[in-house]
């Protein structure tokens, strides 16, 4: 086990806090966007169509990058076997606890507000179980992908190590951003033709929940996690996160407005989603630099308010998309403003979120069940 002490990341806990929360209002805007979801506003709103669109397009490429830099940065400092069983816990337990909690209520909901409810005895065993598995994991999926990766990992962090012990010359020392870019460029390409050849021999397997999660799920976001790993390894590449690069912002730029005109003009039945794939693993790579750089240059600092939003960050966005669901059920139809009643959203949503939050830290098991953490008594 690794004991030395590491300098604290305080612009990366903040990031990766904010980037979860960010799933607030990427839920609410989805209510009044021009995209179906669960629950929508009769007229759907341009500017919260495009912000949610942004968003979406690079929100958890950067999340699972610093995942990833938390990962190995802990597989250092515990024996393998221990690492595995504290990072499962930690992600496993809470993902777990949601599923009877907070998904099956919101989906025994959700057939009654959807009117779908007496059509569920005409469904066959596999359309039950196919529902139950898209409803059930919903917004939680990403604890499902981060298990796989972390399972998958035992073996990738256990070869890398390896290597390193034996290559002692610095890390990546030539590495540039046309570098990775061409790399990510390729591992796009790869991820489309992947999902391609499943469509042509097999389409059904694309929309079985399970495979979705485990499989295509953890295949695209699994450069992003490594990449995360090789920035806590290379100070190299970690300083070409965080320094600021016009060519990253530009780039960022332009590949959203490729990932719009996508969305608007691309065919499900055609090549739109290997599009996105290339597309959004682009844009992922180059945001990384730009939400790195303005991180580092504004959040890393230690602050008592940041630090109760990055403890509070998992509970709330785990409790947000139940209460999100309620919102635009029962209360979206009486606000005939969308920007007045994306705003009320964001109120009543956090505002809930928050007072959960509070009264389960009074309560032991709901403080372990919600954050997968052993509960050790304070002064």
């Amino acid at each position: 086990m690794t004991t030395a002490p590491v300098q604290r990341e305080y612009f990366l806990d903040s990031i990766r806090a904010w980037l979860m929360l960010l799933g607030i209002p990427f839920h609410i805007s989805l209510i009044y966007s021009s995209h179906t979801w669960h629950v929508n506003s009769i007229e759907p709103s341009w500017w919260l169509t495009l912000f949610n669109d942004f968003i979406h397009s690079f929100r958890m490429q950067v999340f699972f990058v610093i995942s990833g830099y938390f990962s190995y940065m802990l597989f250092l400092r515990y024996p393998m076997k221990r690492w595995w069983k504290v990072r499962v816990e930690r992600v496993g337990i809470p993902m777990l606890t949601a599923i009877p909690l907070l998904t099956l209520p919101q989906f025994i909901m959700l057939q009654y507000v959807k009117g779908k409810a007496d059509n569920w005895q005409n469904l066959t065993f596999y359309e039950k179980y196919n529902t139950l598995v898209w409803e059930l994991v919903s917004h939680l999926w990403f604890l499902l992908v981060l298990v796989v990766m972390t399972t998958v990992s035992l073996w990738i962090f256990s070869k890398l190590r390896r290597h390193l012990s034996r290559h002692h010359e610095t890390q990546f020392p030539h590495i540039t951003w046309a570098k990775l870019s061409l790399i990510f460029l390729v591992l796009g390409i790869a991820y489309g033709a992947i999902r391609r050849i499943l469509f042509i021999v097999y389409p059904p397997i694309l929309s079985d929940g399970l495979f979705n999660f485990v499989v295509m799920q953890t295949l695209f976001y699994i450069p992003f996690f490594m990449l995360g790993a090789l920035a806590f390894i290379s100070p190299k590449l970690k300083d070409l996160f965080t320094t600021p690069s016009p060519w990253c912002a530009v780039g960022s730029a332009l590949a959203f407005a490729a990932y719009l005109l996508n969305q608007r003009y691309g065919s499900g039945d055609a090549w739109m989603y290997e599009t996105e794939s290339v597309i959004t693993m682009l844009l992922g790579l180059w945001m990384v630099n730009v939400v790195f750089a303005l991180g580092h240059r504004l959040l890393n600092f230690k602050s008592t308010r940041v630090t109760y939003f990055v403890n509070a960050s998992l509970f709330i966005y785990l409790v947000h998309h139940p209460l999100t669901l309620f919102f635009g059920a029962y209360i979206t139809p009486h606000i005939s403003s969308n920007a007045l009643g994306f705003f009320t959203g964001l109120v009543f949503v956090v505002g809930v979120a928050i007072l959960l939050y509070e009264i389960h830290l009074r309560i032991p098991l709901l403080r372990f069940l919600f954050s997968g953490k052993p509960q050790t008594k304070t002064a």
